[in-house]
């Protein structure tokens, strides 16, 4: 059941999320399938964050950037994921007017440091491939740190600023937000305050990070195709394919479904497309990750040997 606020010119105190399903017969089965989803993030992105801490095979850059990717996805997963499971237990998914706001902050501050984090991978990946002589003068210690504490405080100011500008407008035609989170769009959709100042400062800044980080990407993606189809041998060329895979697979599947999202047509455009698109880049693409980095990365998984066997009691047979 959904309670509208429907006194004009009032502001709510609180939030119902709609959630994924109106449907309760759902509600139980949804509740184990995301917590087990939940649970595999957080086991994922926390055992390659540990791995990539201890083991000394992966102090490098690339596992550095990859370390703050799976931060970041345990970061917006966990800003949204508890939240969504509680609502499965309850008859009224309730969130207050602050929760709302520093669910929505939070969220936006990962999401989009994702995006640059992905690019300065992809910059990572163009210069070990195109100038490995220069590789760790170019990409040294304090690049690495520049760049993800820009991407940080960028994403941090442009998330409060939406934040402030957004929950400054006042909602009165509804309380009823229509995704399982505090999402941008859904909350304009019942707002009764002007919105073309905040939808200019959305379309703007996610313009921007969006276009600014894919552009990043693709020109260094151009650069390592050309130099690997210049590769005489076909063993070296395998060799620079494997070192980007990974990396190439995480892109399209996280830009594809902002892609969906984002740019379909606005006579498609419909809250229940979000939605679904939604649950996948929020909790599944942070699931899938730390597969997709280390199931094809045969020093991840000796860093998983050697972790292993160091925590073998020596009494033990270890076998892997």
């Amino acid at each position: 059941m959904i309670i509208l606020n429907e006194t004009t010119g009032s502001q709510v105190i609180e939030f119902i999320l709609t959630g994924i399903t109106k449907r309760p017969e759902l509600q139980g089965p949804l509740f184990v399938v995301f917590l087990l989803d939940y649970m595999a993030i957080v086991v994922g992105n926390m055992g390659l964050i540990i791995l990539t801490s201890v083991d000394s095979h992966l102090q490098t850059p690339m596992y550095f950037f990859l370390r703050h990717l799976a931060f970041v996805d345990l970061g917006y997963s966990t800003a949204i994921g508890p939240k969504m499971l509680v609502g499965f237990t309850e008859e009224k998914n309730i969130i207050s007017y602050n929760g709302c706001a520093v669910q929505l902050f939070f969220f936006g501050i990962f999401i989009a440091s994702e995006l640059f984090i992905l690019s300065a991978m992809a910059y990572d990946r163009y210069v070990a491939i195109c100038k490995p002589l220069y590789y760790m003068v170019i990409v040294s210690d304090m690049i690495c740190w520049l760049l993800v504490a820009m991407s940080y405080l960028y994403s941090t100011m442009i998330s409060l600023l939406f934040a402030i500008k957004l929950f400054k407008l006042s909602f009165c035609k509804s309380n009823a937000i229509r995704n399982f989170y505090c999402d941008s769009a859904p909350l304009l959709a019942i707002t009764c305050s002007d919105t073309s100042e905040i939808e200019l400062i959305i379309m703007i800044f996610a313009g921007f990070n969006f276009v600014s980080s894919l552009l990043i990407i693709l020109i260094s993606y151009t650069f390592i195709l050309v130099t690997i189809l210049r590769m005489n041998s076909s063993e070296g060329r395998h060799k620079a394919f494997s070192t980007f895979g990974s990396h190439l697979t995480g892109v399209v599947i996280f830009y594809g479904t902002l892609i969906f999202i984002y740019l379909q047509p606005q006579s498609s455009h419909s809250f229940e497309k979000d939605k679904i698109a939604s649950v996948f880049y929020t909790l599944v693409i942070p699931m899938l990750n730390p597969l997709i980095y280390s199931l094809r990365n045969k020093e991840v998984k000796g860093a998983l040997k050697r972790l292993f066997k160091k925590s073998c009691k020596p009494s033990l047979k270890c076998t892997i």
